[in-house]
């Protein structure tokens, strides 16, 4: 970055931090929003957009080659006249960089000539264009698509050389529910829930929160059938390639038993496990001796003080309506061997024991025993370290949660289940392409602070950035605008992108 570029960004650090300041107010005749003088004008000669980072984006991708890989991966158009299949797929994906959320707003870019001219494009897919595109998905197109995608991210990992990032990979399996108003989309089915809608599986790598492979299933389909088996292979298989060694975590839904010997040759695993009648009689029979108690970290760190705690309303109400309620008196772990049916191993099960009072309104009325049980073929970890590492799984459902409303991956804009999968995978590769940006980042701190933020924060921080679109001799710059506090990060990484060579 040039020296002068520091200067400018200090200086405007500074003015921001001058009118931002605490300052003690006396009271004000006024308000802070004033009715002040406005006139709009019609730019002749400038242009600009409103997301600018962008360019960083994708000058990442080129440098990534992903055009390529999608091109010689993905065949599903007959002729390019004039869009290739990377065409479609990174238009989709910049519609969501650049803050669009379904197919309609493809428009909004088509008619900005200042968009166009920062990619280098002549033209991108109008919305109905896109939407053919993704009606011509089949299932072997789709696998295609998403080992195209894989390709690449072995690439990206391959970048982080012998860090200790490499070490250990934790692959996450789990199911949701994606509901629709449609009537007429194919493959459509009602969850046990009652929402009408389909039921994704997400295969995701707990590291840095990307999603390695995803499928679209009907509605009503079980999270943990024997056809999540071959997207838990998949998933397996790729991140073996990288990693020096592989967990395997899922709920109850994903202890297929049958598997769990193949499995144990090849990655060490931890699933959920029903608390069937035979395992709860076990750890009944357990000794008291034999039970630890187990200790959860605090949520956070009090830096400063502790604050006095705010008046539990909901507690309040509880107790009011004389509500069923249930509190957590204690938590203990155990363990003992257990050979599953299906299994020709013994496995370590590990049982969590709640000790929960029940009261109704103000009167206790007994205590309950509740079980939970993980079983494992690791048996180095401490049962507790076990149970918090099982735990921790629960982080996916925030990934879930962001591909719903952040990235808007799961809106299902299409008219069968195809080629709905097919705008999820699109969709993810914007979320993917959020954590591909922070692992290639110059600063690993920062970096790892963006593959935790959410994506309406990373866009605002990094990609909607006001830039001016000039095209002079051999170059397209992009002159920001506007200050913002991560900008010299941007600048630097757009810089080591440039340099980026990959493995």
């Amino acid at each position: 970055m040039k020296p002068r570029y520091h200067k400018r960004i200090e200086c405007d650090r500074r003015s921001i931090a001058k009118r931002l300041a605490r300052k003690n107010y006396v009271e004000q005749a006024d308000t802070m929003l004033k009715d002040v003088n406005i006139a709009y004008q019609v730019g002749e000669r400038t242009r600009a957009v409103g997301y600018g980072g962008l360019g960083v984006m994708h000058k990442l991708v080129c440098r990534l080659e992903l055009d390529q890989a999608i091109n010689r991966g993905v065949s599903v158009l007959k002729a390019h006249l004039p869009y290739h299949e990377s065409d479609h797929v990174l238009n989709l994906a910049y519609n969501i960089l650049s803050g669009g959320s379904c197919l309609e707003d493809l428009e909004r870019l088509r008619q900005d000539e200042s968009y166009l001219d920062g990619l280098g494009a002549e033209r991108i897919p109008d919305p109905t264009t896109a939407g053919d595109f993704l009606r011509r998905f089949n299932r072997a197109d789709l696998l295609s698509l998403q080992e195209a995608l894989n390709g690449v991210r072995r690439r990206v990992w391959a970048q982080q050389g012998r860090r200790e990032f490499l070490k250990e990979g934790i692959i996450d399996i789990d199911g949701t529910i994606a509901g629709t108003t449609g009537a007429c989309k194919g493959g459509l089915e009602m969850s046990y829930k009652g929402l009408w809608g389909y039921a994704p599986l997400l295969v995701t790598l707990a590291n840095t929160k990307e999603v390695l492979y995803l499928e679209n299933r009907s509605g009503n389909q079980k999270s943990g059938d024997e056809a999540a088996v071959e997207w838990i292979d998949r998933g397996i298989e790729l991140v073996s390639q990288s990693f020096a060694r592989v967990w395997v975590r899922g709920d109850t839904d994903f202890s297929l038993t049958r598997h769990f010997d193949r499995w144990d040759e090849q990655v060490k695993f931890v699933f959920g496990y029903d608390a069937m009648g035979n395992l709860v009689q076990q750890a009944d029979k357990l000794a008291e001796k034999e039970w630890q108690p187990l200790a959860r970290a605090a949520r956070y760190e009090i830096k400063t003080k502790a604050r006095r705690r705010p008046e539990n309303v909901k507690e309040q109400v509880v107790k009011t309506r004389a509500y069923r309620n249930l509190a957590l008196q204690g938590e203990a772990v155990a363990e003992f061997a257990y050979q599953p049916a299906r299994s020709q191993k013994v496995y370590r099960m590990v049982a969590l024991r709640k000790n929960l009072s029940v009261a109704k309104g103000e009167l206790r009325l007994f205590d309950q025993i509740k079980y939970f049980f993980y079983i494992t073929n690791d048996w180095k970890k401490t049962a507790a370290e076990i149970v918090l590492f099982a735990n921790q799984r629960c982080d996916q459902e925030n990934v879930i949660e962001q591909l719903k409303n952040g990235v808007g991956a799961m809106r299902m804009p299409s008219s069968d289940l195809h080629s709905n999968w097919a705008y999820m995978i699109t969709a993810a590769l914007a979320w993917n392409l959020k954590a591909w940006f922070g692992l290639l980042l110059c600063e690993p701190a920062a970096g790892a602070a963006i593959m935790r933020m959410e994506f309406k924060k990373f866009l605002w921080q990094f990609m909607q950035l006001p830039c001016q679109i000039v095209k002079t001799g051999r170059r397209v710059v992009y002159r920001i605008l506007t200050y913002r506090a991560d900008l010299k990060l941007l600048l630097r990484s757009f810089e080591s992108f440039k340099q980026l060579k990959l493995a």
